[in-house]
């Protein structure tokens, strides 16, 4: 019987069983996927943004967090030869409207010990010549990063310090039995003490396959974005956000370089026929009956 069955190969599942791995040495540990690679799902399609921060309540968990993750990930980055790059982020405020809560920002990152400053229109377009705004936050912590290869360096950092790695293994039943679960999947069965769900989209299901009730099930949104011209590329040099609108839970339509030096703009919100729809065509009925 494992001590952990960590079920989900995306970032978080593979960032669990590195880290069981480190603080616990020889620790019996099987990281469960069940696609044929990693990192597959959400990991695989972002945006791919080294947040800084600077959005959550001054001394907030989120906040610290953010930061420090943010840090750790750019010296991870760095040992291993992962590219990233600290754009930096301009927050931009094109309505006279707007101009207060950009003010609330720059106080915010201030608080939360980041080093943001308030430029106006001119100093702007100094870092961004494209920009037409009122004034501006410069953010520089913020960056880019394929999160996709840091999920896979996990993986191989985590089976070299002897997490058990499973491909193709899809969880189709969990049930409990002495001293922990047994997990029945696609190619044979599983036991373990202890089960840690990192599923994405699909963990209400496994956390309701293993006896548990969430309280809440996902509901699938698509975000979309334009990709500019090879040859507009050079309109964008930093990552270029909007301040946001407090009446709607989103950062409002950005533009973002991607670290293949791609440029996007986006994103809406779409509501989705499946969970894992990926293209307008994708549907799946038993995600829509749900």
């Amino acid at each position: 019987m494992h001590d952990y069955a960590i079920v989900g190969g995306g970032i978080v599942g593979a960032a669990v069983a590195l880290t069981l791995s480190e603080r616990y040495p020889g620790v019996d540990c099987v990281l469960i996927e069940k696609e044929t690679g990693w990192g597959r799902h959400q990991t695989g399609r972002n945006i791919g943004v080294i947040h800084s921060g600077i959005y959550y309540p001054a001394g907030s968990l989120k906040a610290k967090l953010c930061r420090a993750a943010g840090d750790s990930l750019v010296a991870f980055c760095e040992q291993h030869g992962i590219a990233y790059e600290r754009t930096g982020k301009l927050i931009v405020a094109t309505r006279e409207r707007e101009l207060p809560a950009l003010d609330g920002l720059v106080e915010r990152g201030l608080s939360n010990g980041l080093a943001v400053r308030r430029v106006g229109a001119d100093e702007a377009r100094e870092v961004e010549p494209h920009v037409r705004c009122l004034a501006a936050v410069v953010v520089p912590s913020a960056g880019i990063v394929d999160f996709a290869q840091v999920c896979e360096k996990y993986v191989q950092l985590a089976e070299k310090s002897g997490v058990e790695v499973r491909l193709g293994s899809r969880v189709e039943s969990i049930r409990p039995v002495m001293g922990g679960y047994r997990l029945g999947l696609a190619h044979g069965d599983v036991a373990c003490r202890y089960l840690i769900n990192c599923a994405g989209l699909q963990s209400d299901r496994v956390a309701i396959m293993g006896g548990a009730e969430p309280g809440a099930r996902i509901v699938p949104f698509r975000g979309e974005y334009f990709e500019l011209e090879p040859d507009r590329r050079h309109l964008v040099n930093h990552l270029i956000y909007p301040v946001p609108d407090p009446n709607f839970p989103f950062l409002g339509v950005h533009f973002t370089r991607s670290i293949t030096g791609a440029v996007h703009a986006g994103p809406n919100a779409v509501l989705a026929f499946a969970r894992e729809g990926y293209q307008k065509s994708d549907i799946d009925l038993k995600d829509l009956a749900e």
